[in-house]
């Protein structure tokens, strides 16, 4: 079986990590990349080519293009990459705002057969996975609310750097990490409707939120509460789901960074006791095979020729729209940064 030759623009933390699992893949190969820290053309201590710029990179001979670079870069890589036939794995966020995935959405229809998949991580998470099959399964009825926080100190580089300016980012805290916790509730929820938020950067004082408050209800009365926080100084992940038999915690997430406590998934069984106490049982998770496993049904998507199932550019639409949804119903954030109504 022929052997992916692999591309990875933006050669950071993340490229890094997606380089270490695409070679872990049988079918795929690293084969070149491409960072602004390198000065010229060369070749890295294992032999893989090193390159300056992304144009530079898509001249190399490879079939797929992994996408690690800042917000202002993503969509216009991810189309050249699409425009030249390789298939893309871009991460999130898709681009800075709606109209950047919408282009990309029209450059991947004028090329049938190419993928495309977006790196929405958490989703492949073993607690995530596990509270997904819960709720499918129908065991503990349907779901009523959730309630979810996800926060960390700064953005990194919040001082300086792309992150901390609109320009560049498109948004705050809420695009950069809050944007997996939006995808997490769309994947447990479905689609939302209505939506009530507070969205502020008076911490930070930059031109991007520090702290988004979101309310968000679907056309069935489910209703999702939404933190996502610069300003969370002790790194947090919850994800709480209340059904009518019962309730699915998830508490920490693993990361690179080991700053989430442990992963966790507490499984609660309603009864008819007054004072609301509940058989419970409590998973804990040691290994992240998340980016393993999202790597590795990348590859198995282009070899078998099926579309991408998960993360693909139209859950991409749906989850940015979702983002810009909250900054839009904020009217004081919306009038501050003159953002449009997401279509």
């Amino acid at each position: 079986m022929k052997t992916l030759k692999v591309g990875i623009a933006g050669y950071g933390i993340v490229g890094k990590r997606r380089h270490e699992f695409i070679d872990k893949n049988p079918h795929m190969k690293t084969v070149a990349v491409c960072d602004q820290t390198f000065t010229k053309p060369g070749l890295l201590p294992n032999g893989i080519r090193c390159l300056s710029d992304y144009r530079q990179l898509l001249a190399e001979p490879m079939d797929v293009l992994f996408v690690s670079l800042p917000n202002y870069l993503a969509s216009e890589v991810t189309i050249a990459g699409l425009e030249s036939g390789r298939h893309v794995f871009c991460e999130k966020p898709p681009g800075r705002d709606v109209a950047d995935i919408e282009k990309v959405i029209e450059a991947e229809k004028r090329r049938p057969g190419i993928l495309l998949k977006y790196g929405f991580n958490h989703r492949y998470h073993d607690s995530v996975l596990e509270a997904l099959r819960v709720v499918k399964s129908g065991e503990l009825g349907e779901i009523i609310n959730m309630r979810g926080v996800y926060g960390k100190s700064k953005i990194l580089s919040f001082e300086s750097g792309w992150r901390a300016e609109r320009r560049y980012a498109g948004g705050g805290i809420l695009l950069d990490q809050g944007i997996h916790m939006v995808d997490l509730m769309r994947l447990f929820c479905g689609e939302f409707v209505e939506f009530k938020s507070f969205v502020s950067n008076d911490y930070w004082k930059h031109d991007v939120e520090d702290n988004a408050y979101a309310l968000m209800k679907d056309a069935k009365g489910k209703v999702a509460i939404l933190h996502s926080s610069a300003t969370q100084w002790q790194h947090c992940f919850s994800l709480e789901i209340t059904l009518t038999e019962g309730y699915l915690e998830l508490q920490g997430i693993l990361s690179g960074s080991k700053s989430y406590g442990e992963e966790k998934l507490i499984i609660g069984r309603r009864n008819e006791s007054d004072t609301g106490n509940a058989r419970e049982e409590a998973v804990t998770y040691l290994e992240d095979n998340s980016w393993r496993n999202e790597i590795d049904e990348f590859a198995d998507a282009i070899i078998s020729k099926k579309p991408i199932q998960s993360g693909n550019s139209s859950d991409a639409l749906a989850t940015m729209r979702l983002v810009y949804n909250i900054y839009y119903v904020d009217p004081k954030w919306r009038d501050a940064f003159k953002i449009e109504k997401p279509l």
